[in-house]
């Protein structure tokens, strides 16, 4: 990608950010040792690790010991949930969503040919969450309660906070998938009774191939990988360099939170108001419920995505149809149609991520260049 590219799509990745790179830089080159190995090489690997544990830990509201580090959001959303499962084997349901992540969903399709009953929560047109719907759905025999924080697609937020207090009050384990979340609003574990939040670090401005799992103190559930690191919660030698990185993002994060929300939301929100206006017909899809400031859902009626995302990337702007897991553009999104869109127009629908690189110059560009894509492609299909 040239230097000239506009970034849109931050809630696939997210450039790596300078002070993250120069941290992986000085690991490689200074505490390139094996953080278990005793001798002053590996103390000083194993010092990188405390720092950047606890930097992670201030971000979130939590203490050192409760941060695991993981290869990413998949990897925690796995060990949470059926971490969770282990904790209480005598229980055999799990209540989620049905706009949660690929990689939960996916676990919990293949729970469920192990005997596992799951129920998938419906939201309504903005995709909310019924909070009466949750608490309904929980039986004696639920287990666990994993809802994404920020949908991926959307921005939408769920009520986390609320939903968290429900599971404590029922004895259930609370997972919530916060990998959208994390850096774009602010989250207190001291206040909110989470017991497991995942989250990973390339969408933080870290890089890819390191993230976090939140295990509340006093919970125990087994690993995926065993052996004695992490407390013996994660086997395998700690990606040294990748937790060096992923703690100054999280350290930058939280110096910037506040101003930067409210700066990239003003992007966000003026980026949204002029395309509807130039663009007859569309819309933004959870347009009517609260959302992070970085992400907006553009459905653009009968046009499909796909000529449109090619346009905009040969005019050197990078978008996407929704989440890059799924964005091969033949199937419509399942949280778009979650919410009520047709086949057709979740097909039609394109998602910019902002994120704190993005300037008001780029937002201008995508004002100028999207209305005379759309124009010319419906001319064609006229």
């Amino acid at each position: 990608m040239s230097n000239a590219s506009i970034y849109l799509d931050n809630n696939a990745t997210t450039a790596v950010a300078p002070e993250c790179v120069d941290a992986m830089a000085r690991c490689l080159r200074e505490h390139y040792g094996n953080p278990s190995s005793k001798h002053h090489v590996g103390e000083s690997a194993k010092m990188q690790t405390l720092d950047g544990r606890a930097k992670v830990a201030a971000l979130l509201g939590a203490t050192p010991p409760e941060i695991v580090f993981t290869s990413g959001g998949t990897e925690a959303n796995h060990q949470a949930i059926l971490g969770g499962l282990a904790l209480s084997p005598e229980r055999r349901h799990i209540v989620t969503s049905q706009v949660e992540h690929p990689s939960t969903l996916a676990l919990l399709g293949h729970l469920e040919t192990q005997g596992v009953r799951v129920t998938y929560l419906p939201v309504d047109g903005q995709g909310r969450l019924d909070l009466g719907a949750l608490e309904q759905a929980v039986t004696p025999d639920t287990a666990l309660i994993s809802l994404m924080w920020v949908n991926n697609e959307t921005g939408v937020l769920f009520p986390i906070a609320e939903a968290a207090k429900i599971a404590a009050a029922k004895g259930v384990l609370f997972h919530t998938d916060a990998v959208q979340a994390v850096g774009k609003t602010p989250i207190d574990l001291r206040k909110i009774p989470v017991d497991f939040l995942s989250f990973s670090g390339h969408k933080l401005h870290a890089p890819k191939g390191v993230g976090t799992l939140f295990v509340r103190k006093g919970r125990k559930p087994p690993p995926l990988l065993f052996g004695h690191q992490e407390r013996g919660r994660r086997g395998s030698t700690e990606n040294v360099p990748g937790i060096a990185a992923l703690g100054v993002a999280a350290e930058l994060a939280g110096q910037a939170l506040e101003s930067m929300e409210l700066r990239i939301s003003g992007l966000r929100d003026r980026l949204e108001n002029e395309l509807l206006a130039r663009i007859p017909g569309a819309v933004v899809n959870g347009a009517g419920t609260e959302r992070v400031g970085n992400t907006t859902s553009l459905c653009l009626g009968k046009l499909d995505a796909e000529p449109i995302l090619n346009k905009l990337d040969r005019a050197g702007i990078c978008a996407s149809a929704g989440a890059a897991c799924t964005s091969a553009g033949t199937e419509p999104s399942h949280v778009l149609t979650a919410m009520g869109l047709t086949p057709e127009a979740a097909l039609g629908t394109i998602r910019f991520s902002l994120s704190r690189y993005t300037t008001a110059a780029e937002i201008d560009r995508v004002m100028a260049v999207l209305p005379g894509i759309v124009q010319t492609l419906v001319a064609e299909v006229a």
